[in-house]
């Protein structure tokens, strides 16, 4: 896997992007650039966040900044939950249904947490015009709610969609 900061982005103030392992022995790495943090976590679970600086005032709508984030980050990955809390620890029960359903379904997956940072959380209803959490991006798209989630999941779409982002 590869960093999800592009190397178009802009490099931190140390002049140079910074890496760390992970605890998974990753190649993806704690990147920092001016407009935003992406680290894994213990558990596979990405924290995207927005340094200040990079971020408009709020109402203002998403940065192009934490829009080129969240894009590479849906691009890089064939299933992306957003999502109140972690894989290991969801903080809401619709994540935890979204993400019980996904283990049950042995499917690989990532998750961003958006409690970490408000303007993400704020910044992703805007991006996908969608006003509640978690959101599932499947092959790079928008896929829905926990509900839809759920119903697919019932109904036996949710399989032929992952079925064929995994073939893709």
């Amino acid at each position: 896997m590869q960093c999800l900061v592009a190397k178009a982005a802009a490099v931190g103030a140390t002049g140079r992007l910074a890496h760390r392992a992970s605890v998974r022995s990753s190649p993806v790495a704690n990147v920092r650039s001016p407009c935003c943090v992406v680290t894994p976590s213990r558990r596979k679970a990405f924290r995207l966040s927005i340094v200040a600086s990079a971020a408009p005032a709020p109402g203002t709508g998403l940065s192009p900044e934490l829009k080129k984030a969240i894009d590479e980050v849906i691009a890089k990955n064939k299933v992306v939950v957003f999502m109140k809390g972690t894989r290991a620890q969801p903080q809401c029960g619709f994540s935890a249904r979204t993400v019980a359903v996904f283990m049950a379904m042995e499917v690989p997956f990532e998750t961003v947490n958006i409690l970490e940072d408000d303007r993400l959380r704020s910044g992703m209803k805007e991006y996908s015009q969608w006003p509640t959490f978690p959101q599932v991006y499947i092959n790079g798209e928008f896929f829905g709610g926990a509900d839809i989630v759920m119903a697919t999941a019932q109904s036996g779409e949710l399989k032929e969609a992952l079925e064929a982002a995994m073939m893709s």
